[in-house]
Formats: C-alpha cells, structure tokens, sequence
C-alpha cells in the first residue's frame, strides 16, 4: 500500500514540475520577443486622440508608504489633461487622506475621494467598484498603496490596450522594492521573478492566458461595466475577474514593458496572514467556477481552472503524501520496493525545481546572482515547505467559512516604512 501511495504523490509532483518547466521555456521566448512590437505601438500612441485614464489607488490606513507612491504617481508619463489619478481613502484613521490631499493641492490630476455607506470598510474589491462610481476614465489603472510604478508603466499599460484590441486588459511586471531587507523579502523576490516568467509570460506564449495580479493593470471600463465591477465575496478579487473577462471572449495580455515596485512582507506573521488570503482567495475562486466548469464559455479558462485545482488541491496533496511517507518511514519500515530509485527521482526533481528557477532568474538584469542561487538552495527545503502548511491552514479556514457559511473577512496587509535605498531603487 505505502509503495502504492509513493508512487502516486510522486506522479502528482512530477506532473507539476514538468508543466513548469514548459511554462519557462515559454516564459524565455516570450521575454526575447515581446519587445519587437514597441516602435510600431509608441508610433501609434503620438499619432492618435489617447484615452482617458483614472488610476485607483485603494488605500486603508497606508500613512507609511503613500507618500511614496503618490510621489511616483505625480511624475507618471502621461498627458495630465488625459489622466486622474483617485486615491481612495477607505476607512482610514491616519493621515493617509489627509497626504493625499496635500499632493491632490498640488497636483490638479490627482484627487482623493472617501468611501462612503455600503462601500466602506468592506475591502479591496469595494473600493474599487466605488471609485468606478465616481470616474469616468476610459480605461482604469489599479495599484496596490505600496507601489512605486516607472514613469512609463501607466503609458505602457495603455499603449497595450489601445494596440490590441482583443486585450481586455494589460498586465504589467512587478519588482521586489526592498528585495534586500531580509532573508524574508530575499525568498519573495525570486518567488516573484518566477511567478511572472513562467506562470505569467509562459502561460501567455503557449496558452494566451495571463492572470490579474492586483495591482499594475490596465482594463477597458466598457469591460468593467459588463461584468458589474469587481466581485466584494472574493479574497483575490485579481483572479476571480480574470475568470470572468475570458468567459466574456477576451484575453489578458502580459506586458512586462509596464514596471512597478512593490513592498513585500518583512516579516513571518504579515506573510502568513498575507499568503493565506491568497491562497483562500484562490481556493475560493476554483471551487466557484468548477462547480460551473461546463457552463463557462471559455476553454482555456476550464483548463486553467483545472491547474489552480491541481496547484490547490492535488499537487499539495501530492507533496504532503510524500513527506508523510518519508517521515513514517524514518520510525516505521515500510518496505518501499522503489528503493535507490527513489533518491533518483528526488534528486532530478529538485534538480529540475532549481533550474526553473535559475531560467526565470537570467531574464531579469543583475538577478542570477550567487547570493541569489543560495538562496533558491535554500527554498525548496524551507520557502516551499512553508507554503505547505500555509496551503492546509488556508483550506482548513474556507472549509470552516463554507461549512458556517461566513462572510470573507479581508485582511489589509501590514506595511513597513520605506527607508532611502527603497526610494533611490526606482
């Protein structure tokens, strides 16, 4: 039985990190073409009547990092009398509104508006169908408080809209801003460099699919309007509106032209409570869609549904499979008949685990470093291994929001100030 058993938790890993090695040769070819396209789009950007921009920035007590990013938000590349910047001040009780409108004085195309009534105080996704209330922008940029875009992200952005117009919405690249602050923030930024190289830029290249990460897109109101703004029951309102803007018959473009940085967790306890969102959010959005998987229009989003479950529920499953397995072993002789072979496949797996990420790692400039390499040594063995209790925690809290049939509760992640190397990296 235990043989077994092994067998099938190391067919379920070795399923995922071959679809994983697929998606970073595709991450790579997507990065060594999507380039060629920028004179023949920036020249129809000068020649044409642009569109007007509203930029959201939802924002709940964010007095640590908001001058920052109103600061990036002043010097964006973009005709002022074409683009609105609105930061929404949602239940705030610091001064975070109060240094919104210290720049909104200052700077006419930035404004700040407050939730009001059944908006407020009810998170990401309320904000945000608020603020679409108050604007009229032609397409809507979304950042995260704590986010610093390029000069040209907002321009770039746009530019991948009104070039494609199958696009619904255009997904930018986001950096780790303080990558070097600690062991923590170290794992995350090769986390995030892989997440976008391959499960972005190559589900992109193969499949023409990418995913809304919540903060550096840009998206077509007219879009919006159909779909009845974004969903208040979901944790990653990002993922749920990316399932329902292919079941509308579009896609996502992924552009890592548009950069922003972005402030990741410093700490253990802010990244649990973080990464736990996430993974509820999504675990959230499977079983929403799954139980309807026949009925979406979109066939690609039936096989993406069926990654994220493979990801949330079989891969894991896979993965705890195996290290209970091992661990009994160590008190209780099994008999497990796969023997050296065993080691093998342990080995090429990480093996292989290293060199997807090394892949993701050599596209970005100045990030295949030997501090970084040692790192990525070190994740598999402790990094990944979090994201597995991580990842039970998270199914064994929306089990039990189901089961008492709860409201979501979302949690604002906790921010860190932003010291003189962060604003000096962008």
């Amino acid at each position: 039985m235990a043989n077994y058993l092994f067998y099938i938790s190391l067919a379920f890993i070795w399923i995922m990190l071959l679809y994983h090695m697929f998606l970073a040769q595709g991450g790579y070819r997507h990065f060594k073409t999507f380039e060629k396209v920028i004179p023949k789009w920036e020249q129809k950007m000068n020649e044409m009547d642009l569109p007007t921009v509203n930029v959201f920035i939802p924002a709940h007590n964010e007095e640590v990092v908001i001058k920052q990013t109103l600061t990036a938000m002043s010097r964006l590349y973009y005709p002022k009398d074409k683009l609105e910047v609105i930061l929404i001040a949602d239940n705030c009780s610091d001064r975070t509104k109060e240094i919104g409108e210290e720049f909104a004085a200052q700077f006419p195309f930035i404004r700040v508006v407050e939730t009001v009534g059944e908006y407020k105080g009810r998170g990401k996704s309320s904000a945000l169908n608020f603020a679409l209330k108050e604007s009229k922008g032609e397409i809507i940029v979304v950042y995260d408080a704590d986010n610093t875009p390029e000069r040209k992200a907002v321009w770039n952005l746009v530019m991948g809209l009104v070039n494609d117009e199958g696009a619904a919405a255009v997904v930018g690249k986001f950096r780790v801003i303080n990558a070097a602050s600690t062991w923590l923030t170290k794992f995350i930024n090769i986390e995030t460099i892989t997440f976008q190289w391959l499960a972005q830029a190559g589900r992109y290249f193969w499949f023409k699919i990418a995913t809304i990460p919540g903060t550096n897109f840009a998206i077509r109101r007219s879009i919006l309007d159909q779909l009845n703004g974004w969903d208040t029951s979901a944790l990653t309102e990002d993922t749920e509106l990316t399932i329902r803007i292919y079941n509308l018959g579009y896609y996502i473009r992924f552009f890592p032209a548009a950069v922003t940085w972005e402030q990741e967790p410093e700490t253990f306890k802010v990244w649990w409570r973080q990464r736990t969102r996430w993974a509820r959010g999504n675990q959230y959005v499977v079983l929403k869609f799954l139980k309807n998987l026949l009925r979406l229009n979109s066939r690609k989003m039936m096989f993406d549904l069926f990654y994220f479950f493979f990801t949330y529920f079989i891969f894991f499953f896979g993965v705890i499979l195996s290290n209970a397995i091992f661990v009994v072993n160590l008190f209780h002789e099994l008999d497990l008949q796969i023997g050296s072979v065993a080691l093998v496949l342990w080995g090429m797996a990480t093996l292989l685990f290293l060199t997807e990420i090394m892949i993701a790692l050599s596209i970005e400039k100045n990030q295949l470093t030997a501090g970084n390499i040692f790192y990525t040594l070190l994740m598999y063995f402790t990094y990944s291994q979090m994201w597995i209790l991580l990842v039970i925690n998270a199914l064994f809290l929306e089990l039990k929001r189901i089961i008492r049939k709860e409201e979501s509760v979302w949690y604002k992640t906790e921010r860190f100030s932003v010291n003189k190397k962060e604003e000096k990296t962008v």
